[in-house]
């Protein structure tokens, strides 16, 4: 029975590690672009290309996965983005130019927008209801250590020319490692038995279901049972993701474009430019100043795991709505009525207080909602919507915080005062808009939408 539960245990790490490789590549990228920029003499906007190539991949990637992995399954598609993963780390260790490095960039890109639309769901699909909060946790917790990896790494590499190869290119071939690993791991996971189901593979899908709620006091034969009669539902491919399962793509949509938008990535790819640009500091403080950031962002999602499934989502994530615009409305006055000097001791404090306020909330729960909330026979469209609309708000909030920063002549109260707005605008969308789904299984959830849809129906037909 140990053994049993030990292997439970490793199948939801392998199946998460797809949100290391996104975080690892996400941060690899910020210690490697000045790098790059020197070697291939490169200008800022060939630069800020190089940072910025990885979304559109990762868009295109999280859009057209979807629906291949309804057909095809989870697990063959995780296995294609481990394989997408080794080719873009290799072709950016080895890339020989500009043109090269944005090939492999876009490459990584759709490997990382792949694993950030397939994992979710995943997990969900695996994870028994009374502990899929803190299972589903375990992506952002995989990003949140990716970035701390890819900071160690960029520490690590930093000067360091071996075997005759860059420092840099050390720092993106490290991304191999973690690549091989998921690769292996994408092997011998399980399939997802909500799509064996869907398939028709009912003695498949009662194994893995066996053998993934061993030791949990849960009745694997009725869960079974339950999801056999959410696959026999009448089936409306994409039509229903406009039909009564459009209020989950519209709450999956403004979720992940609001996790964009309060500016968690503005922090994750440029706080050192934050501290040198608008404090003054050192690269090298501004570049330990990160991974100190880091350090708390990961202890933080380590929080989020352990007391995911101990509260409701929406309370925790009104609760880091109120952190965060607090935190980062009070950055935003204090650099707008402080002198520099006075205003960078307490901006590092609230940019720590806001990581807490995100990494306990927003940064786990809403990639965990979007594997919850769509009904099954369109799961994996609907998480890959979602995610592209993280991607897409990633690309602008990355593409246009330079500018603010700029516009406001380097203080960093003009750009963190846009992110308090969002993060202000989000205490009304949780009130109002997210469903709380806590302790119900995938199927309940299901349900309850589509009792609600037909509800609607029928009032609107009586009216």
């Amino acid at each position: 029975m140990q053994r049993r539960h030990l292997s439970t245990f490793f199948i939801f790490v392998f199946g998460a590690l797809g949100g290391l490789l996104f975080g690892f590549d996400t941060g690899i990228i910020s210690g490697a672009s000045p790098l790059i920029e020197a070697n291939f003499n490169l200008n800022v906007e060939q630069t800020g290309f190089i940072v910025s190539s990885v979304l559109i991949g990762s868009s295109i990637g999280a859009l057209s996965i979807g629906s291949l992995s309804d057909k095809y399954g989870r697990k063959k598609l995780l296995l294609l983005a481990s394989i997408l993963f080794i080719i873009g780390s290799a072709a950016a260790m080895f890339a020989q130019g500009f043109i090269s490095m944005i090939i492999a960039r876009i490459i990584l890109g759709f490997a990382v927008g792949s694993a950030s639309a397939l994992t979710p769901a995943y997990l969900a699909e695996l994870a028994d209801a009374p502990h899929r909060g803190s299972l589903g946790t375990m992506f952002q917790l995989m990003i949140t250590l990716g970035i701390l990896l890819a900071y160690a790494s960029n520490l690590g590499f930093l000067h360091h020319n071996l075997l005759g190869l860059r420092d840099w290119r050390w720092m993106l071939g490290s991304a191999l490692i973690p690549s091989v690993i998921l690769f292996v791991g994408s092997i011998v996971l399980p399939e997802s038995p909500r799509y064996l189901v869907e398939k028709g593979k009912i003695d498949e899908a009662r194994d893995v279901l066996h053998g993934l709620r061993a030791g949990t006091g849960e009745d694997p034969d009725k869960e079974l049972s339950d999801i056999q009669e959410i696959a026999n539902q009448p089936k409306g491919g994409l039509k229903e993701l406009v039909t009564f399962a459009r209020p989950a793509v519209i709450v999956a949509v403004c979720l992940m474009f609001l996790q964009q938008l309060v500016g968690i990535n503005s922090i994750i790819y440029f706080l050192p430019q934050v501290f040198i640009k608008g404090f003054g500091f050192a690269e090298s403080d501004a570049i330990w100043i990160s991974v100190g950031i880091g350090v708390v962002n990961f202890l933080c999602t380590l929080l989020a795991y352990k007391i995911m499934d101990k509260f409701n989502r929406k309370t925790i994530l009104l609760f880091g709505s109120i952190v965060m615009t607090i935190a980062i409305g009070t950055l935003s006055v204090l650099n707008f009525t402080l002198s520099v000097k006075q205003a960078a001791v307490p901006t590092m404090i609230l940019i720590a207080v806001y990581i807490f306020g995100f990494a306990v909330s927003w940064g786990p729960i809403c990639w965990l909602m979007i594997g919850e909330i769509f009904p099954l026979n369109v799961r994996g469209v609907g998480t890959s919507i979602g995610s592209a609309a993280n991607w897409i708000g990633n690309f602008i909030v990355s593409q246009f915080f330079l500018v603010l920063l700029a516009a406001f002549n380097n203080n960093v109260g003009g750009p963190f005062a846009v992110f308090a707005f969002f993060a202000f605008i989000s205490i009304f969308f949780v009130i109002y808009m997210v469903p709380e789904t806590r302790g119900k299984t995938l199927e309940e959830i299901e349900l309850e939408m589509r009792a609600k849809s037909k509800t609607k129906a029928t009032t609107n037909q009586s009216n």
